[in-house]
């Protein structure tokens, strides 16, 4: 712009110049006036074009600048928009690394938790494992010493064969040399309890009780003799006979009843009082609970005196002829045959081995 101005200043000096020419005395001649006028017009034409020039390249330049500054406040505003997008990037990245780090300290928190828990079940397996065969050995211990209270207590066969074989295949499943021992004491008990006779205890009981259950249904001797002589036919009295025959008669079947000719091996029927009939069963009942008790208690002697007084109450208060009371009769016939008592061996050897095997063994041993 300053060099527009300077060349329109020396533009306009020219002009002043030949203007100043111009005002030259007249004693110019007139072919001087006309290269004079010429040459002015030429001055004019010449600074009109530079004015033109200089007109243009300004109103160029200013066009070319306004489109620059617009150019630049554009990109300014570019700038600051992508400035301000950058800030809310920038604010949304720190707002989800907090919340990263937020997560992280969380899932470390969550990482160690999970760590201290697989070192406990690691410690908890590992006691596990090395308390395994103490647990197996205090199960084998119990079923040995439940074995020998059954034998003991209850004389119960049946059920010490089982617990002595539980604790047998325990500790065929465990197969530890250091078990070889009472594994030997164990197959010896458990031949001995196999030959022993079978005596039924509990079956024995449960037939007696229900020949208790039984008693009072049964018919006594007593009726059955009433019974039999209401249905005895009664000899009919002839009506054409005279009166003095009939009176011999009746007098005659008066003296029968008085005299009874029966066979001396046939015991009569006990006449009781309805009172007495109650205590008759009762007592019954009472001789074979006692029978029950001695079962249950392995006294021989006193079961089979009970059960044979039982017997001679039953034949001899009971009608024998009917058939209840002759299948009870029965039934403890047979009763009196069952085994009672039994010697039971003692399981003495095997829990000394238990004793022995559960005394704490040094450290490292197998």
């Amino acid at each position: 712009m300053s060099e527009e101005r300077t060349e329109t200043a020396g533009a306009a000096d020219t002009v002043g110049g030949a203007a100043a020419e111009d005002d030259t005395p007249a004693t110019a001649s007139p072919e001087n006036k006309s290269g004079g006028s010429a040459l002015a017009a030429l001055a004019l034409i010449v600074a009109l074009g530079a004015a033109g020039a200089v007109a243009y390249q300004w109103y160029h330049d200013r066009g070319a600048g306004d489109a620059l500054r617009h150019e630049l406040a554009k990109r300014l505003a570019d700038m600051d928009a992508q400035n301000k997008d950058a800030v809310a990037r920038a604010a949304q990245a720190s707002t989800a690394l907090r919340e990263a780090e937020v997560k992280l300290g969380v899932l470390e928190s969550k990482l160690a938790e999970s760590q201290n828990q697989q070192i406990a079940l690691e410690a908890l397996h590992q006691e596990l494992t090395r308390n395994r065969d103490e647990w197996a050995f205090v199960d084998i211990e119990q079923s040995v010493l439940l074995a020998s209270q059954q034998l003991q207590i209850a004389a119960n066969v049946r059920t010490a064969l089982i617990g002595l074989e539980n604790a047998e295949a325990r500790l065929q499943r465990l197969d530890q040399p250091r078990y070889n021992a009472l594994r030997r004491t164990l197959a010896r008990d458990i031949e001995r309890l196999k030959s022993l006779p079978l005596a039924d205890v509990y079956a024995t009981s449960v037939r007696l009780d229900d020949v208790i259950a039984e008693i009072d249904k049964l018919p006594l001797a007593m009726d059955a003799r009433a019974r039999a002589e209401a249905a005895a036919p009664t000899p009919a009295v002839a009506v054409e006979m005279p009166a003095w025959e009939r009176m011999l008669r009746e007098v005659w079947r008066e003296l029968r009843q008085l005299v009874r000719v029966q066979s001396s091996d046939v015991p009569d029927a006990v006449l009781l009082p309805p009172d007495q009939v109650f205590f008759l069963r009762e007592n019954l009942k009472l001789r074979l609970l006692g029978a029950r008790v001695s079962l249950l208690s392995r006294d021989a002697k006193s079961y089979q005196r009970d059960l044979s007084l039982a017997l001679t109450a039953l034949e001899r208060h009971f009608d024998t002829t009917d058939v209840g009371v002759a299948d009870v009769a029965a039934t403890l016939r047979k009763l009196q045959s069952a085994q009672v008592q039994v010697e039971l061996p003692e399981l003495t050897e095997t829990l000394e081995t238990l004793r022995k095997l559960r005394q704490p063994r040094p450290k490292g041993s197998g």
